[in-house]
């Protein structure tokens, strides 16, 4: 599905990403770790085109895609919710989750019953402006929006940060009937060590730009937690 291989990403001269090399399998849900300005981000938006790599490559269903605009990568299939929401707060509701739609190929004109399936809540408020909702509401509608093209790779960029308790856990139900599905790769930023042992099938650490370790979720070890992502 997803392909890197010694991706070197930086701002002016400052390297931030060093000889970053991972991949994701299709239906594959895989979480990237590691603590606080240590590149995460950075690699996301590097997938997302958003940031153009010095050296290295981005492969994504057997198309290099590493100088391919923006807009043509999400309308290949990859769909990115940022850190931080982003959504389009004088929009409402139903305007945010159509813009989604533009991302679709072939076009999808009406937004999937799917959509208010995983997010209730959305439905009764399509008519409310984005910038009224509660915080926990907005990142669901950015989960939602990016969703709504019926995408094949899903970037998630610590989606649960700073939401209340509630939409954490619908949040996470979402997560893991995606995974249930195995129709859409998943790539997810998450500090809940907990959370991400649970959903992930593999794990990548990052520390200084470069991947620290990685491995089967299942086997990320209490030396690796110590070494890696204990502040």
């Amino acid at each position: 599905m997803l392909r890197i291989e010694h991706l070197q990403v930086g701002y002016g001269e400052s390297m931030i990403l060093r000889d970053v090399t991972m991949q994701i399998e299709p239906g594959q849900v895989v979480c990237l770790m590691g603590r606080n300005g240590v590149g995460k981000t950075t690699l996301m938006k590097s997938i997302m085109g958003l940031l153009k790599p010095k050296t290295g490559s981005i492969e994504y269903q057997d198309t290099i895609i590493t100088n391919t605009p923006t807009d043509r990568r999400a309308k290949m299939g990859i769909g990115y919710v940022p850190q931080g929401r982003d959504i389009f707060s004088h929009l409402t509701v139903e305007e945010n989750l159509l813009l989604g739609l533009e991302a679709s190929v072939p076009r999808i004109k009406q937004l999937p019953d799917s959509i208010f399936t995983m997010f209730p809540v959305l439905k009764e408020m399509l008519k409310r402006r984005g910038g009224d909702l509660s915080g926990g509401q907005q990142q669901q509608l950015s989960i939602a929006r990016a969703l709504a093209s019926k995408p094949k790779l899903l970037l998630l960029d610590e989606p649960m940060e700073g939401i209340q308790p509630s939409i954490v856990m619908e949040i996470e139900q979402v997560i893991e009937n995606i995974k249930r599905t195995r129709e859409v790769a998943i790539l997810l930023v998450e500090q809940s060590l907990a959370f991400a042992t649970t959903i992930a099938d593999y794990y990548y650490v990052l520390d200084r730009g470069a991947i620290a370790a990685e491995g089967s979720a299942a086997d990320l070890s209490e030396e690796q937690v110590k070494q890696h992502l204990t502040v």
